[in-house]
């Protein structure tokens, strides 16, 4: 924006101009800016007002500064609406189970574990990265289990060997699971080869496909958790409260514009 300094006549004196300069540099603006708010913010503002309009008379100027006070009322009220969607999406990760549930409700993800949290904190990328990793984790677990069908006497040092770090930590997870902790019907698991296989294709290829629709259901889950934040209530308030603001800012300008008029028809008449 271009600054432009008013047209001062000859007649002018120092207190008229006192006056612009102080409307300029917002010495009021204490009474319109919160403490927590940027002053600085606001007197730019004002000082871009007063350059587009250069007010002359404390009429023009009060309108001006009326007219800074009022969008200055409508970016906070952008805050407010914004703290309004905060505080319904916190109450929407407190039940996130129930969330994710009525999200997928079309679909047959009844076993999805994914949590709200994690769906509207990953980003893209964060989503691409995990599902390369995936990718990359199960293709050490299908070369293991390529390893395993070879017969060879080594076999499953070399299948155990091939699979990604924590896969292996999982399978010795499953090895020293007590068995009284087991199902009725669930055999302890041995370090052999047909145990890891069939680990490996009962449990991990599983649990690789259950994550893979997990993460290409986060859109779902984000959608269902923005959309159950919306206070209805809240934002019709907010919404009346801005009408009443845009009137008045309507109202402002147009007797601005009327009195610049009457000045510029009273100069050249």
């Amino acid at each position: 924006m271009t600054q432009t300094k008013p047209t001062l006549s000859a007649e002018t004196g120092g207190t008229e101009i006192t006056r612009f300069n102080a409307l300029r540099h917002g010495v009021l603006s204490r009474y319109t800016v919160l403490p927590w708010e940027d002053g600085d913010e606001y007197r730019a503002l004002l000082a871009a007002l007063a350059a587009e309009h250069a007010p002359q008379g404390p009429t023009e100027e009060h309108l001006v500064e009326e007219l800074a006070g009022i969008l200055w009322r409508k970016r906070r009220l952008r805050l407010a609406e914004a703290a309004a969607h905060r505080r319904g999406l916190d109450g929407t990760l407190a039940s996130y189970r129930e969330t994710v549930k009525v999200a997928l409700v079309h679909l047959d993800d009844a076993g999805q574990s994914e949590s709200v949290v994690d769906a509207i904190r990953a980003t893209v990328t964060d989503t691409e990265e995990e599902m390369a990793d995936m990718a990359a984790d199960e293709a050490m677990a299908r070369r293991a289990l390529d390893l395993l069908g070879t017969m060879h006497n080594d076999a499953y040092e070399a299948a155990l060997a091939a699979l990604r770090e924590d896969t292996r930590e999982w399978w010795a997870d499953v090895l020293a699971r007590d068995p009284d902790e087991l199902e009725e019907d669930e055999a302890p698991a041995t370090a052999d080869a047909d145990a890891l296989r069939r680990f490996l294709e009962g449990e991990v290829l599983s649990w690789f496909e259950s994550r893979k629709k997990e993460l290409a259901n986060r859109p779902l889950i984000r959608e269902q958790a923005f959309g159950e934040a919306l206070n209805s209530g809240k934002l019709e308030q907010l919404g009346r409260y801005e009408v009443h603001l845009d009137r008045k800012l309507e109202r402002m300008l147009a007797m601005l514009l009327r009195l610049k008029d009457l000045r510029q028809g009273a100069i050249e008449g």
